[in-house]
């Protein structure tokens, strides 16, 4: 059974483990002489590097493919393009605008009996590589048992922020979300949040609330992601004014003695995060970016070797 990767909760809590340790070991040859397409509607920085060094270690070929040249659903149909795609590759990643584009290219291989795992680089609802890295550096950082640690997100509540929480309740952690009013996560979300963390049985939660003080008071780590995301630039100055209150500061850190800071980047210095903050012992950023890569390793190993499986 072909087994894509568009969220965490596609895997079990038990495979999210085997994902994570299959990130740390040495890569093996799984892609030898073979190509992983990596399709990019939206920039990318860290998400290409990392995609396209983890197929090289892999020993694989990236070929990466932008926006302009299939013209996703005007040009082609995005079940075309991965029926192509799936003609030539082992895998295919796809970063996207819209989450149901990656939805319908996994259900057009799978009607066509085609092995070929689609794995979501990025899309409206969900990043589970960014998650998966962020895992693996709060594991570098606090021990590779997570249970009872906290981790408070301060901002808006969007496809980073349901991503991380999927992934940290199942190792037991409590999320907590700092969010105005109207930028948190609704009741479907936070039900699907909650199913993963009673399957996990580890004892993880999360909460939620527009008071940023009372979530970062004994956290042990912050994390925070750009106020106005690709696609949201209309509302970038009506966001300014509601996340005002919603920086990671020196003054916010002081609730949190000791407390870690991380951000997924792109970071907007004096926004979300002060420049200081960023730029502190305390920050785990880089790491982080460092495990984008790791993560993408053991992410491309476990839907390789899960090919073919019945």
């Amino acid at each position: 059974m072909t087994r894509h990767f568009l969220e965490i909760s596609d895997l079990s809590v038990e495979e999210l483990h085997v994902v994570l340790g299959l990130a740390l070991e040495a890569p093996k040859p799984l892609l030898l002489g073979q190509g992983v397409a990596l399709l990019f509607e939206k920039p990318s920085a860290r998400t290409r590097h990392s995609s396209e060094m983890a197929v090289v270690q892999l020993g694989g070929h990236p070929v990466t493919v932008s926006a302009a040249e299939v013209d996703l659903d005007r040009r082609e149909s995005a079940e075309d393009v991965a029926r192509t795609f799936a003609q030539y590759h082992e895998v295919i990643g796809a970063r996207v605008f819209d989450h149901q584009v990656l939805v319908r290219m996994a259900a057009a291989l799978d009607a066509a009996k085609l092995d070929v795992p689609i794995v979501n680089l990025l899309s409206d609802e969900a990043h589970p590589c960014q998650a998966i890295a962020d895992v693996l550096t709060l594991q570098e950082t606090f021990g590779a048992d997570l249970v009872g640690k906290t981790v408070t997100y301060v901002g808006d509540a969007n496809n980073v922020t349901k991503s991380l929480a999927l992934a940290l309740v199942a190792m037991g952690m409590e999320v907590r979300i700092a969010a105005p009013v109207g930028y948190q996560f609704g009741p479907e979300v936070l039900a699907e949040i909650a199913a993963y963390a009673i399957e996990a049985g580890a004892g993880g939660s999360v909460v939620q609330s527009d008071d940023v003080k009372a979530m970062a008071n004994g956290t042990d780590a912050f994390y925070t992601d750009v106020w106005t995301s690709m696609g949201q630039e209309a509302e970038a100055e009506q966001r300014r004014r509601d996340f005002a209150d919603y920086c990671v500061s020196e003054a916010l850190l002081d609730q949190a003695p000791g407390a870690y800071v991380l951000h997924c980047l792109p970071a907007h210095r004096g926004e979300e995060i002060e420049a200081s903050v960023l730029e502190s012992s305390q920050s785990l950023v880089w790491r982080q970016v460092f495990h984008r890569r790791t993560a993408m390793i053991g992410i491309l190993s476990f839907v390789l070797q899960h090919r073919g499986a019945a």
